[in-house]
């Protein structure tokens, strides 16, 4: 494999000037570090709106907002943080001061020692890491509490302030030999003489460096759905505060797109700005030393995205980008710009490479490690193949209704994805799809797009009835989110309930890439299998139940529709098309074990995992209903079509990685499959199958690779998998679970896909043997249809063609066997019964088609007798 040894340059942050690189480490703060700096909050030069403004971040997105110039907590309710994201508290031994106004409005809470608002110092995340501190850093929190008492930590004043009346906060915080003395005193504006105080010494100076943030609070028990307290005139200033203003996050927050038969579209997410009336979002690019606008649109108020069409795009070479606005500010108005690139499209004698992500976690928030590997490949284009988040993601669970509140939650961790991976697909086109956790699901059979009846409950009663728990219009919100960037769907008709579709084709650097909706369609298994099954979660509770006998029960997998659409796609090849693939979100077999018995995959995260090399014993397969190793007729007949096209199929969700290859009615008579690794693993699925002494594995050093059924009874080859093991790398819970991403390179002259399987934390250039044990795997286009002929046509001449389609029929069902762009002289077509056929030659570079009718199988006829019959 060939290896580009240039790192692209790092990509540009949402920021109004166009050079200033995003960084994310808080290192880079001391290269704006000052001997004194300052920052004062602009809350009252904004017009009302449901975000808190690019320097901050708020917990929760919907908790947040500013109104009448100031920053208002919405809501009262534990550890309401509110980050600055461009100003730190660095490491250095000095000295800093801060101050804000408080309006306490939450009048149920005056009295209540419990509930308390002002400063958080020293906020730190898990890493080092200006973003993981806004998410979850916890600190030293200093301010005043509801009995209006001043406090730090546990220590409070004796004397009380007047909590109908605004207050003011004074913090300074001085260094002598290693330890800090912080005084905090506050008064009621307009009575500078009451002032009371409190001061803490002795405080450790890990405890005054990291993050910068005011806090809301009261407990659990005593929240409510009232505005607790707003906050203006946040200043604060010292030689121990560093600067980096490209750490601001929105307006534009990050933007994605596809080119597919030379139309752009590009969907750029923004923060909630639908307040601001008239709002213009422009899509411009970079023509010289200027920008010029090719497009203007409105925003999207629930999904607060701007999606952009541009028809035409013949640019042959890279085009800088940017998402521009203009915020109409009340001292003036203020320039957002977002920076990208439209990456030139790799030519047909080029290898396209392929990022594979999919089940993000926010355990290994910000990420950036597996940013930073990623970009070393240098990979053409990205795709994000489900659960680019899950409910938990921001450690504050989800919010359900109302509505608005319930779009705005969702936002809150989509911005988190894209906080995290926008420097990926911020210079590469990406393929982003939806699975069950991003629409709050822990599994979706989706029904045609039925309503799951979530007023029996959010868990599995509704569930397992099938359908959406959330409205359609959230679902729909959703899905223009991370899909609207995709190529027109095949066929738009909404399903049930006007839930809106998205399945169809991607045609990019001569491969296309049909993109299907595993859950939309599929049949919920307790609605179509007997009582006696007891079905749970897709799970089967009864052990006698044996769910092989029940292979033709009618149930859908992906639904008559996506079957037509693949039917098409795998017989009508475009020009520009060598190579094709499928992207889904979950792969068409179950790779996965649990102790023999089990009846639910709840005990996953508590089983203890293995060491490097430990055979586990005890397992059986699974029979999980999420995966799509069921229903296994529909399984079969999805299968069955994809390798006609002679496509590689790409998948996530199983939190396991594996590349196998999928046999229907024979072990390896179809194509292979690669389930890329979680990037954060939530559930560490295994394969660790009982071994027979007859089993011969496909690599040696593997005996858990080979030939096997899954629970279902689905034939499959396993060529590698990637189970959890203890790596010795903290923290633990990102590194032992298999956790990583994927690189595949088609390449179109060869016609051959090479499948890399990478740990997220390995630099893949200082230790390029790194991979995940059975990696690198290289498959032929050919593998991906190897059923066994029982026959051959006679052989075809191609050597007067330049692009030669060959799609082989049989002439007595009709039915197209397969379709493959020749890249050779002479093709022998194999076929599968000694029926009569029909091949049909197309050149693909003007359109014009042979047809040679009538073939026996075996015929002995010459190449050139079969050229001379069209």
């Amino acid at each position: 494999m060939k290896r580009r040894s240039a790192v692209k340059a790092m990509a540009l942050t949402t920021f109004s000037t166009p050079f200033i690189f995003s960084q994310s480490f808080t290192s880079i703060n001391k290269l704006f570090s000052s001997s004194e700096t300052s920052f004062k909050s602009n809350w009252e030069n904004w017009p009302d709106i449901r975000w808190i403004g690019p320097e901050f971040w708020g917990n929760r997105l919907q908790d947040w907002e500013i109104k009448e110039g100031k920053a208002l907590c919405n809501i009262s309710a534990p550890n309401r943080a509110l980050h600055v994201l461009t100003h730190q508290l660095g490491d250095e031994l000095l000295d800093f001061t801060e101050s804000v106004s408080i309006h306490w409005l939450n009048e149920k809470l005056i009295g209540n020692p419990a509930a308390y608002a002002g400063f958080r110092l020293g906020a730190k995340g898990i890493f080092d890491d200006y973003r993981s501190a806004a998410v979850f850093g916890k600190g030293l929190d200093a301010g005043i509490n509801g009995a209006g008492q001043v406090r730090i930590g546990e220590l409070v004043s004796e004397s009380k302030l007047d909590l109908s009346k605004p207050v003011k906060l004074n913090l300074q915080a001085t260094n002598s030999q290693g330890k800090y003395s912080i005084l905090l005193s506050g008064f009621n504006i307009g009575a500078e003489e009451n002032k009371v105080s409190v001061s803490l010494n002795s405080v450790d100076a890990k405890d005054v460096s990291g993050n910068l943030a005011l806090i809301s609070h009261v407990s659990k028990n005593q929240s409510s759905t009232d505005s607790m307290v707003s906050f203006s005139d946040w200043v604060f200033q010292g030689d121990k505060i560093s600067e980096n203003p490209t750490q601001q996050f929105g307006p534009i927050v990050f933007a994605q797109y596809t080119l597919h038969k030379n139309t752009l579209k590009l969907t750029a997410q923004l923060a909630p700005l639908e307040l601001i009336e008239g709002l213009k979002v422009s899509l411009q690019i970079r023509k010289g030393n200027s920008w010029e606008s090719i497009q203007e649109v409105g925003l999207d108020p629930e999904g607060r995205i701007a999606n952009f069409r541009i028809e035409n795009w013949l640019h042959e070479e890279m085009v800088p980008y940017r998402v521009h606005i203009v915020l109409p500010l009340k001292n003036k108005p203020h320039e957002f710009s977002y920076y990208g690139e439209i990456a030139r499209q790799p030519k047909a004698d080029e290898q396209l490479k392929v990022a594979v992500f999919s089940c993000n976690a926010d355990h290994g928030f910000p990420d950036q490690e597996v940013v930073t590997h990623v970009k070393l490949h240098q990979p053409d284009m990205a795709v994000f193949l489900g659960d680019q988040f899950y409910e938990g993601t921001g450690g504050f669970g989800i919010q359900t209704s109302p509505l608005e509140k319930s779009y705005l939650d969702y936002l809150h961790k989509w911005y988190m994805f894209g906080w995290s991976y926008r420097d990926i697909f911020r210079t590469i086109p990406a393929a982003i799809i939806p699975d069950d956790h991003d629409v709050y699901h822990g599994n979706v059979w989706g029904e045609g797009g039925a309503h799951a009846p979530s007023d029996e409950g959010w868990g599995y009663v509704a569930q397992d009835q099938g359908g959406y728990k959330m409205p359609p219009k959230w679902v729909n919100m959703i899905q223009r989110t991370q899909t609207s960037h995709l190529p027109d769907a095949y066929d738009p008709t909404p399903v049930k309930q006007g839930i809106e579709v998205y399945y169809t084709d991607w045609e990019y650097g001569g491969v296309s890439f049909a993109i299907l909706e595993d859950r939309k369609f599929k049949s919920a298994p307790k609605n179509v299998l007997p009582d006696e099954a007891k079905i749970q979660n897709g799970f089967i509770q009864n052990p006698d139940f044996d769910i092989k006998k029940y292979y033709h029960i009618e149930a859908e997998l992906l639904g008559k529709r996506q079957l037509n659409f693949l039917e098409n796609w795998a017989s009508n090849w475009n020009p520009d098309v060598q190579m094709k693939a499928v992207l889904s979100q979950t792969n068409f077999c179950t790779v996965a074990t649990l102790p023999k018995g089990s009846i639910s995959d709840g005990i996953v995260p508590s089983l203890p995992t293995p060491e490097k090399g430990e055979y586990v014993t005890g397992d059986a397969p699974t029979t999980d209903m999420d995966s799509n190793g069921w229903p296994q007729k529909g399984r079969d007949e999805a299968v069955r079509i994809i390798r006609k096209a002679f496509a590689l199929h790409i998948a996530g969700d199983q939190h396991l990685a594996s590349t196998v290859q999928y046999g229907v009615e024979e072990f390896r008579d179809s194509g292979f499959a690669f389930a890329g690794p979680a990037l954060n693993n939530l559930w560490p699925r295994r394969w660790w199958p009982p071994i027979s002494a007859e089993h011969q594995p496909y690599n040696t050093s593997a005996k858990n690779t080979g030939d096997f059924e899954d629970g279902f009874g689905n034939k499959m080859t396993v060529m590698a998998v990637a189970n959890p093991y203890k790596s010795g790398f903290e923290p633990s819970r990102i590194y032992d679970r298999g956790t990583g991403y994927g690189i595949i390179t088609f390449d179109k002259k060869e016609r051959t896909m090479e499948i890399e399987c990478w740990p997220r934390n390995v630099h893949p250039l200082e230790n390029p043997d790194g991979q995940y044990k059975g990696w690198p795997i290289t498959v032929s286009q050919q593998d991906n249809f190897a059923k066994k002929a029982k026959a051959y046509l006679p052989p075809v001449d191609l050597k007067a063609f330049h692009n030669p389609l060959v799609s082989v029929f049989n002439e007595v069902t009709g039915e197209l066997q397969y379709a493959v762009p020749a890249n050779q002289d002479v093709f022998t077509p194999k076929v599968f019964s000694l029926d009569p056929h029909r091949i049909e030659i197309q050149e693909l570079s003007t359109g014009e088609v042979k047809i040679l009718a009538g073939l026996k199988p075996n015929d002995k006829s010459s190449a050139q007798d079969m050229i001379s019959r069209t």
